[in-house]
């Protein structure tokens, strides 16, 4: 039976390979091609040229004062302070999240998972929001605050708050498929053979999810530093003390200062190609690594492929 089958996958296969998309004409594909690059070329690169070159057209004198403006230096310290605070908490969140969701059975898992997709379908503006009407001067818990001397609207912990909220799906949301598809046998091995919670992390799943961890994070800080919705609701817009870099981009450009809003864009564009570039060296070492495993074990390669 398998020489009939194969017999008639033989006969089949030029008639199906007509059929094939990498069989279609030269001109599809270039046409395809052309589209693709022309879109790319519409809609990213032209923008990004022309942020650098407005940021840079009046010199580079008027560039760099611009971003030693100290209120521009206060914008940059802020963002890089809320996502070094935001970043890692979101990394032990989305950690312990994924763990539970990827290894555990419990009550209440399709909520916890459908509570960690809230922020990518509710408006950033929406979630800024809430945290006013929860800390602010008439939300719920204002009184209590005021009363305490405590500052969390229009300062930089409602910042924070909001940045954290946006943000957690990320990691969590990249480790939950890949622990399901790896499973739980290595960890439970190490466990039965004497080893803690701690060391079978350590030891078993750390290494197992390293990329997949790492390009989360990148995917979080990315969002973290160019975050403008829930921190505009929830900053004040005080200049020097609660402004963003994007914010402080929106407020230089109402005020017809192009030259400096467009310095402080070409700032977070620089961060954002770091990010990006960053993010394909992760993609890439990740690739190569499970090319190795595969040309090593290639049938533990194929069964990970088909999980």
């Amino acid at each position: 039976m398998a020489g009939a089958i194969s017999g008639r996958l033989g006969r089949l296969g030029p008639t199906h390979h007509k059929f094939d998309a990498t069989g279609e004409a030269a001109w599809v594909r270039y046409t395809l091609i052309a589209v693709a690059v022309l879109f790319l070329t519409l809609f990213l690169f032209v923008p990004l040229a022309s942020v650098f070159y407005e940021a840079l057209r009046k010199g580079v004198q008027t560039y760099w004062e611009a971003l030693v403006e100290p209120d521009a230096l206060s914008a940059i310290q802020l963002t890089l302070t809320v996502a070094a605070i935001a970043v890692p908490l979101n990394l032990v969140f989305g950690v312990a999240a994924a763990w539970a969701i990827a290894k555990f059975e419990f009550p209440g898992k399709n909520l916890l998972t459908t509570l960690i997709d809230l922020p990518f379908s509710v408006s950033p503006v929406i979630s800024g929001l809430v945290y006013v009407l929860l800390f602010g001067a008439q939300g719920w818990f204002g009184p209590w605050l005021e009363a305490h001397d405590v500052k969390i609207m229009f300062a930089v912990p409602g910042i924070v708050l909001a940045t954290i909220f946006v943000t957690f799906p990320f990691v969590a949301r990249e480790l939950i498929p890949l622990m399901q598809a790896q499973g739980s046998e290595e960890e439970e091995a190490a466990i039965v053979l004497g080893a803690s919670g701690w060391q079978t992390f350590r030891h078993i799943t750390l290494p197992n999810i390293r990329w997949g961890l790492l390009y989360g994070v990148i995917l979080c800080n990315a969002r973290a530093m160019g975050e403008f919705g829930a921190v505009s609701v929830v900053s004040g817009h005080i200049r020097g003390l609660t402004n963003t870099m994007p914010l402080h981009v929106e407020i230089l450009y109402n005020e017809y200062n192009f030259a400096a809003a467009f310095a402080v864009a070409s700032l977070l564009t620089l961060l954002a190609l770091v990010t990006l570039g960053i993010k394909t060296l992760v993609e890439l070492r990740a690739r190569k690594e499970h090319q190795a495993a595969a040309t090593e074990h290639p049938l533990a390669a194929l069964q990970g492929q088909a999980s």
